[in-house]
């Protein structure tokens, strides 16, 4: 039988802006697996990103539960230490930009040295050994190790933000926008190592992307989000073959390709009801 690692059920989360009530995520629902990787696709401002944020802890849910293991790993907005060490070894997460999780003034190695003693790891010897076989795995070295992370380039320190984020070995690591910045050859580099450590290791990727491509090659589910709700979850190779609905086939018809007519992605999303959007069913697997 297939572990299930996390399981998200009817997140909600609303902001109030100017005086008005805008709802972020709405009744948000998905699993994920030992080894699965889930994509979570959408525009800006559909609500991905603020349920990354969620899963990590940065966010308090106004309503739904996120369990990891069957267990909350810890309440959102966290207090305390052990509370907050407790959430880091469950969800971990590497941002678009790495400078974001490393010290521009501290040295790679170093870095993902004081996270394991951050963690409890005291023996010094015990974490150079365990330094080394982090980088290594992310392909990195020495070289790279005594580096300040402005002496990478920004394939070197993406890895680098990996390797942190392993170090304390979560169950789930979430990708939100991990390689839009990066050029195309580097992130196939950095999406093939995000390949193997998930089928070295098991470790749960979700994957927040406003790129289709990228789900298409990390993924095996993709949940497709419009203004905060769920419009279609489904296997990511029958998503993109029968996209069933029209945001979806929206977001498709929106990669540039031979042509391609920008204006007349343009009508279509403008006629796109956001209210008839937000109040239709969603699509989940096994569904219609």
């Amino acid at each position: 039988m297939t572990t299930e690692l996390l399981r998200v059920t009817g997140l909600r989360k609303t902001y109030r802006t100017g005086g008005t009530q805008v709802v972020a995520v709405d009744d948000l629902s998905f699993t994920l697996p030992a080894g699965g990787a889930l994509g979570i696709v959408g525009e800006s401002g559909s609500g991905k990103t603020t349920t990354a944020r969620m899963l990590i802890g940065l966010e308090r849910p106004d309503a739904g539960e996120i369990l990891v293991r069957g267990q909350a790993p810890a309440a959102g907005a966290v207090r305390g230490r052990a509370a907050r060490l407790a959430r880091a070894k469950a969800v971990q997460i590497v941002f678009q930009d790495p400078y974001l999780s490393l010290d521009a003034r501290i040295p790679i190695g170093a870095t993902v040295d004081g996270v394991l003693r951050l963690h409890g790891c005291h023996d010094r010897e015990v974490r150079a050994d365990r330094v080394r076989e982090l980088l290594a795995q992310v392909g990195l070295g020495d070289r790279e190790a005594a580096a300040l992370p402005r002496h990478l380039s920004g394939g070197q320190r993406q890895r680098a933000a990996i390797a942190r984020a392993l170090a304390v070995r979560p169950d789930v690591l979430v990708l939100d926008e991990a390689v839009s910045a990066l050029d195309v050859s580097v992130q196939a580099q950095v999406l093939n190592l995000l390949s193997d450590i998930r089928r070295e290791t098991g470790i749960g990727l979700v994957f927040v992307s406003h790129d289709l491509a990228v789900v298409r090659y990390v993924c095996d589910e993709a949940l497709v989000m419009y203004r905060g709700r769920t419009m279609e979850h489904r296997p990511v190779a029958e998503l993109l073959a029968d996209p069933r609905h029209p945001y979806t086939r929206l977001l498709l018809a929106s990669v540039p390709r031979p042509g391609w007519d920008p204006d007349s992605i343009g009508v279509r999303r403008r006629a796109l009801d956001p209210l008839t959007m937000n109040g239709g069913s969603a699509i989940r697997p096994g569904g219609s």
